[in-house]
């Protein structure tokens, strides 16, 4: 296991300047500790409790909303590798560090060594998630509302990151994330991928966008592995509080014009605003599940050709309930 001084590897002062500004990769030693063998994963696995393991499969088509999720059933860890290994599936061990001491040195170390190396950085409220998923598959166009960095260590992905600004995620749907009125996936257009910057992502490389940017990620060749990490330091805590304002003022007090901005007299009106109102449980609300509801279609069964068997009157290829429960949560027609 390498040392924890030396986790960030081979930064310059251009690459810290922009962190948290613009689109940043990185390179990094994580997948150098070990730490991240089928083993390790399968151990992982085994020791996560059930209600904070995401198990999800998708279609193939970047426009269509096709995805289900499912349960182990009584899959050992090293079962579920390999059903990932070769089928077509998404797995999330979500709040990692809560339930692996060894990950959660790890996380706050990384943290450490860019605080220490990256003049005015801080990072608060860390968290962090484990992502293991099959060649191929596909994690939908969306947005995250901390501040995300995804610390790419087995497989090859190609992720997009299109502009934060209101042609490619509005306001409104920023707001309604906030206060848990929607999932992370937003509303997606073909053409949207002529404004986005494209990126292939190979093992010990770190890719972070600045706050709110929509992203979209196909996985290429391999199993792939990564540790997705989050924060908020006070400027992008400050930016979530003011969404949540917004939505306030948008649907309590009629205003339609204002500023997102975290920055000046105002957002810290709004963000104090927010604390308050929250107290009284009258603004925020509990944010939506990821698995948005959805009732367990399928089970692991590392011996099918797609790594998963539907369960009992469960039919492959219907995924009407999970579109039609998406575009509610976006509040977009469906196509006719």
């Amino acid at each position: 296991m390498i040392a924890s001084s030396s986790y960030l590897k081979d930064w310059t002062p251009e690459q810290c300047r922009v962190l948290e500004q613009a689109v940043l990769i990185a390179n990094h030693r994580l997948h150098e500790t070990g730490l991240f063998s089928d083993e390790a994963l399968a151990e992982l696995i085994d020791g996560q409790p059930d209600d904070y393991l995401t198990l999800a499969a998708m279609g193939s088509d970047e426009k269509k909303f096709e995805w289900m999720v499912g349960e182990r059933n009584g899959a050992s860890g090293q079962d579920v590798v390999e059903a990932v290994r070769g089928g077509k599936l998404w797995v999330n061990l979500v709040a990692l560090t809560r339930f692996h001491e060894t990950y959660r040195r790890l996380v706050d170390a990384v943290y450490d060594e860019l605080e220490e190396t990256v003049p005015g950085f801080r990072a608060r409220h860390r968290s962090a998630n484990l992502l293991i998923s099959s060649p191929q598959a596909m994690v939908y166009y969306h947005v995250d509302l901390p501040v995300n960095m995804l610390w790419h260590l087995r497989g090859e992905k190609r992720v997009w990151v299109y502009p934060c600004d209101e042609r490619f995620v509005s306001q409104r749907n920023l707001e309604r994330l906030s206060v848990g009125a929607m999932s992370e996936d937003m509303p997606y257009e073909s053409w949207f991928d002529d404004y986005a910057l494209s990126f292939r992502v190979q093992p010990g490389q770190m890719i972070t966008w600045p706050q709110n940017s929509p992203h979209m990620v196909k996985n290429l060749d391999g199993l792939n592995v990564s540790l997705s990490t989050e924060h908020r330091d006070p400027v992008a805590k400050r930016r979530i509080m003011v969404h949540k304002a917004n939505h306030f003022l948008r649907n309590r007090c009629g205003v339609r014009n204002f500023s997102s901005s975290p920055h000046g007299l105002v957002a810290h009106l709004k963000q104090n605003g927010v604390r308050a109102l929250s107290l009284l449980n009258r603004l925020t609300r509990r944010p939506v599940d990821e698995t948005f509801g959805f009732r367990r279609r399928f089970v692991i069964d590392p011996h099918a050709e797609s790594g998963y068997r539907l369960c009992e009157g469960e039919t492959a290829g219907d995924f009407s309930e999970e579109q039609s429960v998406v575009l509610e949560r976006m509040q977009v027609a469906p196509a006719s």
